[in-house]
């Protein structure tokens, strides 16, 4: 299926024998907005490629179409953690999902798959009424989560 979509990939790099990094590069099929990165009251990007030192946790990323909030509110929006599982605590590694709670709302196609490591993961949302998409704080089973060790989604 082919679909315009606010859509980022994010890469995930080793520097050293144990560093963690991953980088964040935005492609951006729309035709339109700026795509932005946001973690806590921070910018981390507006489409240009955001690399951290270490894990990147609860993140957000969407396209801002000129009527979305600082949050995101009124658009789609993509959450993410990026980090290496630790081998202690099962289920402590990555995770991304598409959110609609509002004050989100579907405002544009986005999606995310991961690649090296759990292959094929990942999920869209192309149109309003798209099953794979928060909804409400219960839904947790449209997150896709990936335990392994500097995974990359796109």
């Amino acid at each position: 299926m082919h679909f315009a979509s606010l859509y980022f990939v994010v890469f995930t790099t080793v520097v050293g024998a144990l560093a963690e990094s991953h980088t964040v590069h935005f492609e951006n099929r729309c035709g339109f907005g700026t795509p932005m990165l946001i973690q806590g009251p921070k910018v981390l990007s507006h489409g240009e490629d955001f690399t951290s030192s270490g894990p990147l946790t609860a993140a957000i990323a969407y396209l801002n179409n000129g009527s979305c909030g600082f949050n995101g509110d009124g658009c789609t929006l993509v959450e993410l953690t990026l980090k290496n599982p630790d081998p202690t605590a099962p289920g402590s590694g990555s995770s991304a999902d598409i959110s609609l709670i509002p004050p989100l709302a579907f405002s544009q196609p986005a999606g995310f798959v991961y690649f090296n490591g759990c292959d094929g993961a990942g999920t869209n949302c192309d149109n309003v009424n798209c099953p794979n998409a928060f909804r409400n704080p219960d839904d947790t089973f449209v997150q896709v989560a990936c335990q392994t060790n500097d995974v990359r989604i796109c």
